[in-house]
């Protein structure tokens, strides 16, 4: 039995592109301060990386490797990666940042610890590594691309196939992937090759001119000729790589650094009885013109190749095939960056590949311009990343170019850093718990991104949650109850905290016909059940008929019900409770302008909306200042229109309410508020049930201490969805880290 053809005699109709990704990147950390590798132990604000699952210590104490879970396409893959590069870029010492090239700047023994894990095991392996191939060899970095063809693909050609077993299927069909990918390995140095010299004294004997690509030659990190393992038949292989060990050529299994990997079981031998569940790719450069080290692009040619493995016929003698590539890819690897790719090289093997699989499963236009692309660059050398590459060498050295890179890189990732690279579009204080997740190690998926909706989990322990605060430490019935403030007032009421007085209405004739009770006191309108200050209009001193319906209709715009209350006068602060303790309090002040003398109240909006912390949605810590029908009210209230000139100094009021969701600022004063009102506010969500909320406060003068009989200050709402990112990342004061906590409460077995 074999596997020629079985691409070509597929349905037009099979899912070819469904498969499932994920990588590896290892990555030096360069101390600013001297250029040289860092001296500093991994860090530890990134957890424990004894358990880590995405960001590890690889071969030395200076060597992360970040991994992505497993992605169900490449840009999902692509996607993690930036969001974990982002984590550790943000968690280095402050005079560290990631190498963004494969070979290291100047290095020497002396400068590389081996890595201080835990397992004895592992630090032994490393010890050994460093007595056979030395340890400079190690500071080489790349990135490992891991796949696993489509489930409906295989079942689809197993189908088709003569197997009888799916465990030989599966096992025949990567081996093939397997042997041809080593006979056409060249095909990949030659376009993503990036590693074209050494700096001075790292090889003992030097490599005088630039070649395409270091790491993936025989002076890269590979085994010593003396390996020999043949890809004949999976047992053949196994066999093979069991002497070795045996003999004690090789300390163990995963001694043996082939470009390509059998994965999938610890034990090689395995794979005769449950199967090869993918490949493991192991030859990429760093490219160091993209902050991940890889691209898109790049990614998905690797994909389109690996199924053009597929698509070539096997050949009767692989091992010799193997051995032809093998001299190819060391040919096309020590080749200068701007040299063509030998004549020897079959690349017309893979290009007749491409072509004809993309025809044959009419694939769109973007994989069609992809494979143009790859034809451009085989005929033109400087179009591949090693030929981009080559004219940043200055003096027989790209430490300079690496400097520049990596510390550019370094520079992105604090850039908007209230934020998590990728996930801009989800909201904000989800960002911020990502972050955090991350961070610390513990595992996470995301189940509906719309809706904010996360899985966490750290073995066996599984958390859900919403929002970044939503979680199963709230009953079910407690945010329906805050949600409604009208249910809020009366559980704070009958538990003896202050409240506004006021009325409930369902229809905007009864609210009118209550104006008499009120046309003579300040007033606040808002809707029953909304969120973020929507809908809400505030009236310091009486309201006309005509804005008083005018409000009325505001709030009708938001929810079916609404409440007209008694406007409390005072200060308002945002107190965020959790577990029972005040954790964090905000000063927030309305949306507004002050003027200049020369600008309209509608420029000077448009100013304060260039602040790079103001967007939209909340995905920005603050929000982008409007100008509508609440804005509109609130100036006509005091005699402005938005082409008014405010005098120098002047201030023009915006919004009633200081909700930074409606453009308000936000001024973190939680170590200036005396703690009786934290636990004033703390007593409150207590009442309420809530294990974590938004309690707002409008106190009268927060100089004189509150006490049960004079609580001095008047609960206007409980909010189970407060945005956490405000009291982080703050328009003035120090700002308060909520969702650490707020993991450390979900995830207590985790410590630094």
């Amino acid at each position: 039995m074999h596997l020629n053809r079985i691409l070509q005699e597929s349905p037009q109709t099979l899912p070819i592109l469904q498969a499932t990704f994920g990588l590896e990147r290892e990555s030096l950390r360069i101390s600013q301060t001297t250029g040289r590798v860092s001296q500093h132990p991994h860090p530890k604000t990134l957890g424990s990386r004894s358990f880590h699952p995405y960001i590890q210590t690889d071969y030395s104490e200076p060597q992360i490797e970040l991994i992505t879970p497993i992605a169900q396409s490449t840009k999902e893959a692509l996607r993690f990666l930036g969001a974990i590069t982002d984590v550790a870029e943000r968690s280095l010492d402050d005079d560290d940042y990631l190498w963004p090239l494969s070979m290291p700047p100047r290095i020497e023994e002396d400068d590389i610890t081996i890595a201080q894990l835990e397992s004895q095991f592992e630090c032994d392996y490393r010890q050994h590594l460093a007595d056979v191939y030395g340890k400079k060899l190690q500071s080489m970095s790349g990135i490992h691309f891991n796949m696993e063809l489509g489930k409906d693909v295989v079942a689809s050609l197993f189908e088709t196939s003569h197997y009888r077993s799916l465990v030989d299927f599966k096992n025949d069909l990567h081996l093939k992937l397997a042997q041809n990918f080593l006979r056409y390995k060249f095909f990949l140095t030659y376009l993503f090759g990036a590693s074209p010299i050494a700096e001075q004294g790292f090889f003992d004997e030097e490599v005088t001119e630039p070649v395409r690509s270091l790491r993936n030659s025989s002076h890269g990190y590979v085994n010593h000729e003396d390996i020999k393992v043949s890809y004949q038949t999976l047992e053949q292989y196994i066999s093979d790589i069991e002497g070795y060990v045996a003999s004690g050529q090789l300390i163990a299994e995963k001694e043996f650094y082939s470009a390509v990997r059998l994965r999938g079981s610890k034990r090689n031998r395995d794979y005769l009885e449950k199967g090869v569940s993918y490949l493991e790719f192991r030859c990429f450069d760093i490219n160091p013109f993209d902050n991940r080290g890889i691209t898109q692009e790049t990614l998905d040619i690797i994909h389109l190749f690996a199924l053009s493995l597929l698509w070539i016929d096997k050949v009767e003698d692989v091992d010799k095939a193997i051995q032809f590539g093998k001299d190819i890819n060391e040919a096309v690897a020590r080749s200068h960056p701007l040299e063509k790719l030998p004549q020897e090289a079959p690349i017309n093997d893979v290009l007749t590949a491409l072509h004809q699989l993309a025809q044959h499963f009419q694939l769109n236009d973007y994989y069609l311009n992809l494979i143009d692309k790859v034809k451009a660059a085989v005929a033109d050398p400087s179009l591949t990343i090693g030929g981009q590459l080559f004219q940043e060498i200055h003096e027989r050295s790209l430490e300079s170019f690496g400097r520049k890179q990596g510390q550019a890189y370094k520079d992105y990732a604090w850039t908007a850093h209230y934020a998590l690279k990728g996930y801009e579009t989800m909201e904000l204080s989800t960002q911020m718990l990502l972050f955090d997740v991350i961070q610390k190690g513990v595992n996470f998926q995301i189940l509906d991104e719309s809706d904010q909706f996360l899985k966490l989990w750290h073995g066996e322990h599984i958390e859900y949650i919403k929002n970044g605060n939503m979680t199963s430490k709230d009953n079910y019935i407690i945010p329906l109850a805050m949600a409604n403030k009208v249910v809020t007032k009366k559980i704070l009421a009958q538990a003896g905290f202050p409240v506004p007085a006021g009325d409930e209405f369902d229809d905007k004739e009864a609210a009118l016909a209550y104006y008499p009770l009120i046309q003579n006191k300040p007033i606040v309108v808002k809707p029953k059940s909304t969120n973020f200050g929507l809908g809400i209009s505030i009236f310091q001193e009486a309201a006309s008929l005509e804005d008083y319906e005018k409000a009325l209709d505001i709030a009708f715009k938001e929810d079916s019900s609404l409440l007209v209350e008694e406007f409390v006068a005072g200060t308002e602060y945002r107190f965020f409770v959790l577990d029972g303790k005040c954790e964090a309090v905000l000063l927030r002040v309305a949306a507004n302008v002050v003027g200049d003398g020369k600008h309209t109240i509608a420029e000077l909006v448009d100013l304060k909306n260039q602040n790079p912390l103001r967007g939209r949605d909340h995905r920005s810590p603050l929000e982008i200042i409007n100008l509508g029908d609440i804005e509109l009210l609130m100036l006509d209230q005091q005699g402005f229109t938005p082409e008014t000139v405010l005098d120098q100094g002047q201030k023009a009021d915006l919004r009633g309410n200081s909700n930074i969701s409606t453009g308000g600022d936000s001024i973190d004063v939680t170590e200036k508020m005396h703690p009786s009102y934290k636990e004033l506010a703390a007593d409150m969500a207590t009442a309420m049930g809530a294990w974590a909320c938004g309690v707002d406060l409008i106190i009268p003068d927060a100089s004189q201490p509150s006490s049960k009989d004079k609580p001095n200050g008047t609960c206007i709402e409980l909010n189970f969805n407060p945005s956490m990112y405000m009291h982080t990342y703050c328009h003035e004061g120090p700002g308060q880290a909520i969702t650490p906590k707020i993991l450390a409460k979900l995830f207590p077995e985790i410590r630094d």
